[in-house]
């Protein structure tokens, strides 16, 4: 047993050196990029999970596929990125990247930083080999021609009896650039899916917002993300300004959102004024707020059966077209002698036909509130959570008069009273909110650079051809025998006029002769 000892150990680690290579070969790291590529393609074309712009995506596909989804969902289908199979292809990627360009890295520096090698015995093998005699002094015309290939940019060494010259060192600086651009690039994605989060939050104009994770209405989170040390600031909406197409076919169109806010990053920072719109974000310590959207909240005051206001204050209604027509609720839970909550619809620019009233404009011109009314029990006091965009009807009975429900159209200033004195609404005014999305992404700029840097080493590694060039030059009897080639290091050949100008800085012939390429 313990002769055989050595031999397991030997076999052992031999199969790890082998799956080591095969690991960290450029073949498998190509092939795993495909891979991940490939597995990318169903978090781009199926909604996932955690996103804050719009959680509810996953639960109407599901609605909309309820026999696919659950197999989908079985897979990981709905949370791609944060799959063990997604994760598992990704950390092999780093694996064999890191292998891979590590040791390569090593040999493109060295190759950069190396001296031209000397002439090949038989220079007239070479691309674009010459040969002449001349009679000026051997070491004058490798000083000549030193000083022309250095004058050229050329990389030269001068030995007794030849010139060694090479060009496009820029190659491998790109080369070199290139691969460690992209385990970069690697690193920066996964940093910023480990550590970031996202979250999105709506404001209303004179409201403040404070970066806990409390108080988003959406939060995505990543594996490694503290939600007890984001960010420290607060910002307002001071106002919320948005410009429209007023005529023509494209009347309606959005020209132009700005979200005047100001903001602080800590208690004692002095306040600060700035403008948010689409394309300038806030930017707090790499924390960036962005604008995404706006709507309406109606201004309510709510009064119960006996006369007391129980609410008071904007109410957020969400926009559902383009016309900015939006659904809302209005909850009063401290109402008596029962609980109150209205539902409905607020248009901007209310106008009717025969499917009804709709909003005509997303401008507030005409702005109006159709409600109906509920009482009973809002469900609020058993502690289960419920959103403020929706209300549970199951302890709720809908207000009737004369055997119909209840509603009615409010313009500002209106009231609206329900019957048998249960209470009222009425409509005071109008703000405007402003959705924000709220990102820390730590590796995006690090994958930016990154990705730039890239596209440069690989642009140099295309486009700078590397070539060698040597001068040799011989005694003889006749006098000096002069030999010149080069040798092109990539698929482009080496230009033709470095060769034609080194021959007459040398007085050498202006035209080849059979004899110059040894046939």
């Amino acid at each position: 047993m313990q002769s055989s000892r050595p031999e397991e150990a030997r076999i052992s680690w031999g199969w790890g050196r082998w799956a080591w290579r095969k690991l960290t070969a450029m073949r498998t790291a190509v092939i795993l990029l495909a891979l991940l590529a490939l597995a990318a393609i169903p978090g781009s074309l199926l909604p996932q999970r955690g996103v804050a712009s719009d959680p509810f995506a996953v639960t109407q596909y599901q609605r909309d596929h309820p026999d696919l989804a659950p197999w989908l969902d079985r897979f990981g289908m709905f949370e791609v990125y944060a799959s063990p199979w997604f994760a598992a292809i990704y950390i092999l990627l780093l694996v064999s990247m890191t292998g891979c360009v590590l040791p390569r890295t090593r040999q493109l520096w060295r190759s950069a930083r190396s001296s031209p090698p000397a002439a090949p015995r038989n220079l007239a093998r070479l691309h674009g080999h010459r040969s002449w005699s001349s009679r000026l002094d051997a070491e004058e015309l490798l000083d000549t021609a030193a000083r022309h290939l250095r004058r050229r940019g050329f990389r030269v060494v001068m030995d007794a009896d030849q010139v060694r010259a090479e060009k496009g060192y820029l190659r491998e600086v790109g080369n070199l650039m290139f691969h460690l651009s992209l385990l970069v690039l690697l690193f920066g994605v996964a940093a910023g899916k480990l550590l970031g989060y996202e979250g999105r939050v709506a404001v209303i104009e004179g409201s403040s917002f404070t970066n806990v994770r409390a108080l988003y209405d959406g939060f995505a989170r990543s594996p490694w993300t503290d939600v007890d040390d984001l960010e420290p600031f607060t910002l307002r909406l001071e106002d919320f300004m948005a410009t429209y197409e007023l005529t023509g076919p494209k009347a309606g169109e959005p020209r132009d959102f700005k979200a005047n806010i100001s903001y602080r990053t800590s208690d004692s920072s002095p306040e600060r004024q700035t403008t948010v719109s689409p394309n300038q974000p806030l930017v707090v310590r790499g924390t960036k707020v962005f604008l995404t959207g706006h709507g309406y909240a109606p201004k309510v005051t709510v009064r119960d059966g006996t006369g007391a206001v129980v609410f008071t204050g904007p109410v957020i209604f969400l926009p559902k077209d383009s016309a900015l027509a939006s659904d809302g609720v209005v909850k009063a839970p401290d109402a008596r002698p029962v609980q109150i909550a209205f539902q409905g619809t607020f248009l901007p620019t209310a106008a009717i036909d025969e499917s009804g009233p709709y909003s005509a404009f997303p401008k507030a011109i005409d702005p109006q509130l159709f409600l109906t009314a509920f009482t009973g029990d809002l469900g609020l006091g058993d502690g289960t959570p419920q959103s403020v965009f929706t209300l549970d009807k199951s302890g709720l009975s809908q207000v009737q008069t004369d055997d119909k429900p209840f509603s009615q159209a409010l313009s500002p200033g209106e009231t609206m009273s329900l019957p048998d004195g249960n209470g009222s609404l009425t409509f005071d005014g109008l703000a405007q909110f402003a959705n924000f999305q709220i990102a820390y992404d730590p590796g995006k700029e690090v994958s930016l650079v990154a990705a730039v840097l890239l596209l440069v080493g690989l642009t140099m590694s295309l486009a700078i051809p590397r070539r060698r060039l040597w001068v040799r030059v011989t005694n003889t009897d006749d006098g000096n025998h002069i030999e010149l080639a080069s040798l092109p290091l990539a698929r482009r050949e080496a230009p033709v006029s470095e060769s034609r100008d080194l021959i007459a800085a040398l007085d050498g012939p202006t035209t080849k002769s059979p004899e110059d390429d040894g046939t």
